[in-house]
């Protein structure tokens, strides 16, 4: 165990078992807690960071990126002003601690494709130190790193330039997208011959109020794709989480089906009972609580009724994880009362 990380809980079990009983609805005595930072975190709150880590410390964490070969990049993606990604897209920054956007697209039309550069040195996992990592900690450690094949090619192509190639069923896009989830699960099977406890993939899909493009479309084109990270993860023992922000609920149903294990997602932009009352048991929600208002600017008492509201409606044996994005905006003190609020909910 981690003698130096206390709480009322650390002579339970581990925390890597603590997350399989959770996402196998075997009613763990507690949530696991899980807190999200960028690098803004602790430049803009790094007493309040450290207090929150040490009396509630995270029973999840992330495998650096263990590589052979260090990734192709340019500048700092954190720092102000730009910096090019391991596939070519170059980044302009604003604000110092977060990642900016893509301005200009790598392919802005088809005949320059050949722009698009492959990370091959992704695949090159450190197998030896990422294991070592894993046998280190009890914590539940996922891989370090995160296919999104949706927000890949947006920054490849520009995002309006994506709607328009699933408009039109531009073959070029197409093979573009198989190229791309091609690498993907190259790059995760890699990482499945490790001793880390999950896999991780990411896109964003929903606006505010719904999924950015058909339901449908998503299903023909998208779906597919996850069903085989899913499967991938599964055929080597390996849990499946995956992060979308936004409405999602339209896909909900699909990210069951394919039998992913955790799903991180903006519960507030959605019907939290609804959802509950759905998929409570059949699939874990990991987190979050609203950061686009809650967190910035709630009360104490909103944190707690928030908290209070999620376990409700989606705890089932299990199934949910006190997942927290501490990031641009979040107030420290509203963070805290996120994880005071679950210890008092399973004392």
């Amino acid at each position: 165990m981690r003698a130096d990380r206390r709480s009322p809980w650390s002579d339970l079990m581990s925390s890597r078992e603590l997350v399989r009983q959770t996402l196998e609805f075997a009613t763990p005595p507690r949530v696991p807690r899980h807190i999200w930072t960028v690098p803004w975190t602790a430049q803009t709150y790094p007493d309040e960071l450290a207090t929150i880590q040490a009396r509630y410390p995270d029973d999840i964490t992330w495998a650096p990126a263990f590589l052979r070969e260090p990734l192709k990049t340019v500048g700092d993606p954190y720092a102000v002003g730009a910096s090019t990604e391991e596939w070519g897209c170059l980044f302009e920054n604003r604000q110092r601690g977060i990642i900016g956007e893509v301005k200009a697209p790598l392919v802005e039309t088809w005949d320059q494709a050949d722009r698009v550069r492959i990370p091959a040195e992704r695949l090159g996992v450190a197998v030896e130190q990422v294991n070592a990592f894993c046998r280190a900690t009890d914590q539940f450690v996922l891989a370090g790193t995160g296919p999104r094949p949706f927000e890949q090619i947006q920054f490849i192509r520009g995002t309006e330039n994506v709607f328009l190639d699933l408009a039109e069923g531009r073959a070029e896009f197409t093979a573009l997208l198989d190229r791309l989830h091609q690498f993907y699960l190259a790059e995760l099977d890699a990482w499945a011959q490790t001793e880390v406890d999950g896999i991780f993939f990411q896109d964003d899909w929903g606006s505010q109020k719904s999924l950015l493009i058909s339901p449908k479309t998503w299903r023909r084109i998208f779906k597919p794709l996850y069903r085989d990270y899913v499967a991938l993860a599964h055929s080597h023992s390996k849990k499946a989480f995956m992060h979308s922000d936004g409405n999602i609920e339209a896909i909900y149903p699909d990210l069951v089906e394919i039998g992913l294990d955790a799903i991180n997602s903006q519960l507030f932009c959605m019907d939290i009972e609804d959802l509950g009352q759905q998929y409570a048991g059949k699939i874990t929600f990991w987190g979050e609580i609203d950061r686009q208002g809650l967190l910035p600017s709630g009360s104490r008492a909103e944190i707690s009724a928030a908290v209070t509201r999620v376990k409700d409606a989606l705890y089932h044996r299990g199934g949910v994880i006190a997942q927290c994005d501490f990031g641009l905006g979040a107030n420290p003190r509203n963070v805290t009362q996120v994880f005071e609020t679950w210890e008092e909910l399973f004392k």
